[in-house]
C-alpha cells in the first residue's frame, strides 16, 4: 500500500487557486470539495483535480453531474476518485 504525502499549505494554496471555474455552477462542486478536503488534500487527490481542471467548464460540468463518464486518459483511479468526492451525493 502506498502511503499518501499531504500537500503543504501553500501547495493547496495554489491548487484551490488554480480551481476557479468560469461556471459558477463547477465553483460550488470545488468549493465543497475544499471545504470537505482542502485541510488534508494528498498528492493524488491533487493530480486528480488538476487533471479534471484541464477539462472545459461545460466537459467538466456534465462530469459532476453524471451525464458522462470519464473515459480513456481520465478514467484513472486518482480521477475516478476525485470525481467521486466532487459529485453530489444523494
Amino acid at each position: 500500500m502506498v502511503e499518501e504525502t499531504l500537500l503543504d499549505e501553500r501547495e493547496a494554496s495554489v491548487l484551490r487557486w488554480r480551481c476557479r471555474r468560469g461556471l459558477v455552477e463547477n465553483d460550488l462542486f470545488v468549493e465543497r470539495f475544499f471545504a470537505s478536503y482542502g485541510s488534508r488534500l494528498t498528492t493524488s487527490q491533487a493530480r486528480g483535480l488538476s487533471a479534471l481542471m484541464d477539462l472545459s467548464d461545460n466537459d467538466l460540468l456534465d462530469l459532476l453531474l453524471r451525464r458522462k463518464e470519464p473515459e480513456g486518459e481520465l478514467a484513472t483511479p486518482e480521477i475516478l476518485t476525485v470525481l467521486e468526492q466532487l459529485r453530489p451525493h444523494a
